[in-house]
């Protein structure tokens, strides 16, 4: 069966492309069979999901032409609300409503994920829909729940919920490694406790040194 990741993605310009360069055996040349559907999301993909402080996001405006925002916030604001669908709280912005615009009239859309400090990085297809506050609080309210008495304390006017069609798991090469303030300090902090406790000592010595010459 063919993926639908590769039934979406490939064009015949592309496919074209891919048989001239040999690479259409690890891409296209399952574009014979028919389109299996939507790709199910497995315990990878929601992992990354989960653990996800940002993205990108594109959308299509009424003129075709490609929009991209970026989208950000505590880790957990991206959530499974189950089988194939995500959804985030959609925080009060600049108000020109592009994004938003864009899925009511069309609903397409393309998320990149990526997780920099391990090189990996998920391209996600989807169709989306605006539900805003006043249709669904009860939506809205679970969007902000990071989980473990944490919420999103940023003004929130609506949900953002996706239906996931497909994915793909990119290659990692290009990618540079970037680290959160959390995460530098989380790694370097046995050195700085290493620091402190050799300065410690070392002022200790010092002291005892100083009281064995006074004496």
């Amino acid at each position: 069966m063919g993926l639908r990741y590769h039934h979406l993605a490939f064009g015949p310009e592309a496919v074209v492309r891919q048989e001239a360069a040999g690479s259409i055996v690890a891409y296209g040349a399952d574009l014979d069979e028919p389109d299996q559907g939507p790709q199910p999301l497995g315990d990878r993909e929601l992992a990354l999901v989960r653990e996800s402080f940002q993205f990108h996001m594109a959308t299509v405006t009424p003129s075709g032409w490609p929009y991209l925002q970026y989208r950000s916030g505590p880790i957990g604001f991206l959530h499974h609300l189950g089988g194939q669908t995500i959804g985030f709280a959609d925080h009060r912005g600049n108000q020109q409503f592009v994004s938003v615009g864009n899925i009511a009239d069309n609903g397409k859309v393309a998320l990149f994920l990526a997780d920099l400090p391990l090189k990996r990085r998920l391209k996600v297809f989807g169709t989306a829909r605006v539900v805003d506050a006043d249709d669904d609080p009860q939506l809205l309210d679970r969007l902000r729940d990071l989980g473990n008495g944490r919420r999103i304390s940023a003004r929130c006017e609506r949900s953002i919920v996706i239906e996931v069609e497909a994915f793909d798991w990119n290659c990692s090469r290009s990618l540079i490694p970037q680290y959160t303030d959390e995460a530098v300090r989380a790694r370097i902090s046995p050195y700085i406790d290493e620091i402190n406790d050799l300065r410690a000592e070392v002022d200790s010595l010092r002291a005892q040194l100083k009281a064995a010459g006074e004496n």
